[in-house]
């Protein structure tokens, strides 16, 4: 059974232009590979090994991101009555300050910007809370306390 993931739009476009820019560089890459090559003995060159190196990498995260882009449902607009879902905006108020967070899937997570995937703690502890309920997410020392001020 093929793994289903959830995006938003602007997720699967940022991933579509990533794969865009990775897929230019072939050319680039063949035409590293071809000069180094040119330079005679590949079993010490280092620049050889490099570009095919490059060239590994590149082609495994094209692979990646082809797969993750078949296989994506796109999270449209929650319509959650109020509650907390894949795809709301949840700003919270309480001891650790007031906090803003996304809840995504786990391809478009990225904490420092305040997205959080459905499937990590914090995520958990926010799936169908409403405004005016408490929260309690983990923290590495200790569990902090917020309060749900806007669900959107």
């Amino acid at each position: 059974m093929k793994k289903q993931f959830h995006m938003t739009k602007e997720g699967i476009k940022e991933l579509q232009a990533e794969l865009e820019a990775l897929t230019s560089r072939r050319g680039e890459i063949a035409e590293s590979i071809k000069a180094a090559r040119e330079q005679g003995d590949l079993t010490e060159n280092a620049e050889y090994h490099s570009a095919k190196e490059d060239q590994e990498r590149t082609e495994s995260r094209i692979s990646e991101l082809e797969h993750i882009l078949t296989n994506t449902e796109v999270i449209n607009k929650p319509r959650s009555g109020g509650k907390v879902v894949l795809g709301s905006s949840v700003k919270l108020k309480g001891d650790g300050g007031n906090k803003t967070f996304a809840v995504v899937g786990t391809v478009e997570a990225d904490p420092l910007e305040g997205k959080i995937s459905d499937e990590s703690p914090i995520g958990q502890a926010l799936l169908g809370k409403a405004v005016g309920d408490i929260v309690e997410i983990p923290a590495p020392n200790d569990t902090k306390t917020y309060k749900v001020t806007e669900v959107s």
